[in-house]
């Protein structure tokens, strides 16, 4: 079957969206004012932060969002100016990062290193260019917000759509624990050893009573309608506290064609292995004869518990679900990796050797045996290409995300994935990535596990002289 290329959603229904509950469009006069209640910015997006009730599975709870969890998408084109106005309705500060992005330092959202949290009854105006296309998302950065459901998907469109596909999708991966009596998220005692068991992939060790895509349990699970001859576009990310996902569709492959949003040289697996703040795109052949309804696999690494959305072939006689628990045969087949994921469009590294470079022990919730706040920032200059090798001695696989910069991760074939969050195992893995300084200010870099972050496991990459 032959396709001609064409583009995601149009511009027309990214417009469309912004009448979304949550988001809505604005009009006025320029002249932003940081964190007060102000004019609104010109021709943006309003995105409003309060409490709401989520329904899950006919049980409504409590919660916050941006009016519905996930919150509303945002999509535009690269080379778009997103202007969004954060209206901030919660009883407590707030920001929004552009988790993938890589805006000006004061747009990235960061309370205490790039803007003061906005306060409740004000507002915030982000404004910047988009240049990179790709898969991203947004979510609250003050604590531990994004957990309770302040996060949503952030699609930036190329101006030549390249690959070929009938329909597209997004599938956010989220762990569930707010407005549901007598779960706080803390670790499960029972649950802890079999977590911490030698050669078990597991990326934290709380204990969520729901796992959730695109903010729906299994028992009413999330679908994905497609015709038989379809080619699909999923776009799948996951946005949980604390939680690693193996990501799989029964009786059909998964096409990696991009990684955090960026390209790579396509490669067909069985499965994803997906850490907090991670992203793939997939191209999916909905090549079934027989059609039917396919399970959606979403299998948390290293601990009990269970996710699913549905892939419905339109029209198809066998319409029944698979059972909601039914494990896929393909979640134990071949697993993407990052030596797999050649990049289309290498970083631009100059040659030799780098400029600086750090390496840094994942120890516990330390980075190189120091503990934010009490942790000395990482000094870089501008211009300068800068190596991060992490060791990681923990129990735990954990998810390091830079913000402000894609890097180059430096696998054995010599042109590994471009990323901005990389998954270190655990128990002696080691992963290197090489980055170039161009983006000046004061950036996060952190592990992507929340409940680790909040302990203290971040470092600070501070922009200052050559030396």
């Amino acid at each position: 079957m032959s396709r001609e290329p064409r583009g995601p959603v149009s511009r027309r229904r990214f417009l469309a969206l912004t009448g979304a509950a949550g988001l809505t469009l604005l009009t006025g006069c320029p002249g932003p004012a940081p964190s007060s209640p102000g004019p609104p910015a010109p021709a943006g997006l309003r995105l409003r932060a309060a409490p709401m009730r989520v329904d899950l599975a006919g049980r409504a709870v409590p919660t916050w969002g941006y009016g519905t969890v996930p919150g509303p998408e945002i999509r535009l084109r690269a080379g778009d100016t997103l202007r969004v106005r954060l209206a901030n309705e919660l009883p407590e500060g707030t920001t929004v990062h552009w988790h993938g992005l890589a805006p000006p330092n004061r747009m990235d959202g960061v309370p205490g290193i790039t803007q003061d949290p906005v306060a409740p009854g004000a507002g915030f105006d982000y404004e910047f260019r988009t240049p990179v296309p790709g898969s991203f998302m947004y979510h609250a950065h003050v604590g531990m917000q994004l957990d309770r459901g302040l996060y949503g998907p952030l699609i930036v469109e190329p101006r030549t759509e390249e690959l070929a596909y009938d329909r597209e999708h997004t599938l956010m991966l989220d762990d569930w624990r707010d407005g549901l009596d007598g779960h706080t998220g803390h670790a499960d005692p029972a649950e802890a050893p079999a977590d911490d068991a030698a050669g078990t992939v597991s990326f934290g060790g709380r204990s969520y009573p729901l796992l959730l895509v695109n903010g729906r349990p299994p028992e009413d699970a999330a679908v994905v309608e497609v015709r038989r001859g379809d080619r699909l576009r999923l776009r799948v990310m996951n946005v949980a506290a604390d939680t690693g996902f193996r990501f799989a569709i029964a009786g059909h492959r998964l096409t990696v064609t991009h990684t955090d949003g960026m390209a790579v040289e396509p490669v067909t697996v069985d499965a994803l292995r997906l850490g907090m703040g991670e992203r793939y795109d997939v191209l999916v052949d909905a090549d079934r004869p027989d059609g039917g309804v396919w399970q959606i696999a979403v299998q948390p690494e290293g601990r009990s518990g269970w996710g699913r959305a549905l892939l419905r072939y339109t029209g198809s006689d066998a319409s029944r679900a698979p059972a909601v628990a039914e494990r896929p045969a393909e979640l134990a087949g071949r697993l993407a990796e990052y030596g797999d994921l050649l990049a289309r469009e290498p970083l631009d590294l100059p040659a030799g050797p780098p400029d600086r470079q750090y390496d840094l022990v994942l120890s516990g919730t330390e980075i190189g045996g120091q503990s934010y706040p009490d942790a000395d920032p990482l000094p870089v200059a501008e211009g300068e290409r800068v190596r991060f090798t992490m060791r990681n001695t923990s129990a735990k696989w954990h998810p390091m995300h830079l913000h402000g910069h894609h890097f180059q991760v430096l696998t054995a074939g010599g042109r590994g994935p471009v990323k901005d969050t990389v998954a270190v195992p655990a128990r002696g893995g080691e992963v290197t990535f090489d980055f170039l300084a161009t983006n000046p200010g004061r950036w996060l870099f952190h592990c992507h596990n929340h409940h680790h972050m909040e302990d203290g496991m971040v470092r600070v990459v501070e922009y200052g002289p050559a030396s």
